[in-house]
C-alpha cells in the first residue's frame, strides 16, 4: 500500500469518526428532548384529567334555573 494511499484511508477513518461522534451527540440530545417531551406530556395529561374530574359530568348535576 502506498503512503499516499494510507493516508488518505487514515483522513476517511478521522472524518467517519467525527462524524460518528456528531451524530452520537444528536442522539444523545434528542433523547434529553424526547424525555423532557414525554414528562411535560404527562403532566398535561394529569392536569386535563383533574379537570374533567372536577367538572359536572352532565345535566343530572347541575341545577335547574329557577332554584
Amino acid at each position: 500500500m502506498t503512503d499516499k494511499r494510507l493516508t488518505d484511508l487514515e483522513l476517511k477513518f478521522m472524518e467517519q469518526e467525527q462524524a460518528i461522534h456528531e451524530l452520537s451527540e444528536m442522539v444523545n440530545r434528542q433523547w434529553q428532548e424526547i424525555e423532557q417531551l414525554k414528562r411535560k406530556l404527562t403532566t398535561a395529561h394529569d392536569r386535563i384529567l383533574s379537570l374533567e374530574d372536577a367538572q359536572p359530568n352532565g345535566p343530572e348535576d347541575q341545577k335547574p334555573p329557577h332554584y
